[in-house]
């Protein structure tokens, strides 16, 4: 599976591909669909913002993109290969090398420090535990927390937290970058600093799907894609937005 991704790279395909995806939850009376007939493609080096109202399927979109939920119809495709055709040990193979999830909930490990939290999906892949502290710990430093790379979550504060989570996300060799509401718990200066991460990794050829309701931050993004009712009903190019660091030197 990864030589087929690979040999698929080499192609001018978009990275990620949401192909009438669709994907209801109960039955009958309780049925409820999330997301309906979702056409989606997002190029490498590319960063594509989902905004809609609460409820609109923000959130179950990125879960199926990731392959962390099966679409009730549809197909999704990561760089050319089907995720339908995968087994759930390439699936899951595929996520700890490829994707880097950003949730709102942050999914630290209580147990580990910081930088062992960031380090972790590097060592899981075979990284030596060394050179996986030293990756965890250069993109803490971009995040400026190197300072707290010792310190366990529940010693962290929410922003804090969120900023470890970014930072475990964009560690190592990604390729696609995933993250529901990744400024939700930082204020703006630091909301500002965690989109130029991300666009920076888009420098890099990683491709991102940021789910966000900052229009501000969402205007960092290559387009704006706008959810309702679980349906694509809009989008849009935003010119670059001015950064507060510019701002304060006018």
């Amino acid at each position: 599976m990864d030589a087929a991704i690979e040999q698929k790279g080499r192609e001018q395909v978009s990275f990620l591909e949401l192909r009438k995806v669709s994907k209801s939850y109960g039955e009958g009376d309780n049925l409820v669909h999330a997301i309906e007939g979702i056409d989606l493609a997002v190029d490498e080096g590319h960063l594509v913002a989902v905004m809609g109202p609460s409820g609109s399927g923000k959130s179950t979109l990125l879960t199926v993109a990731g392959s962390l939920e099966d679409p009730t119809a549809g197909e999704v495709l990561i760089n050319g290969a089907s995720l339908s055709r995968m087994s759930r040990n390439d699936k899951a193979r595929l996520r700890r090398r490829t994707i880097g999830f950003v949730f709102q909930d942050f999914n630290l490990l209580a147990g580990l420090t910081a930088a062992e939290n960031v380090a972790l999906p590097l060592e899981l892949d075979g990284i030596s535990t060394k050179k996986a502290y030293a990756r965890g710990m250069a993109a803490l430093d971009e995040l400026g927390l190197v300072d707290r790379a010792t310190h366990f979550p529940d010693q962290l504060s929410g922003g804090e937290r969120q900023r470890v989570s970014i930072a475990r996300a964009v560690v190592g060799e990604r390729h696609l970058l995933l993250a529901d509401e990744p400024s939700g718990a930082l204020d703006s200066t630091n909301g500002e600093a965690v989109m130029q991460l991300i666009s920076a990794a888009c420098k890099r050829g990683v491709a991102a799907v940021v789910v966000t309701h900052d229009a501000h931050l969402a205007s960092w993004a290559d387009r704006i894609v706008f959810l309702r009712d679980g349906q694509i009903v809009d989008e849009t190019r935003p010119e670059r937005p001015e950064t507060l660091l510019e701002a304060s030197h006018r």
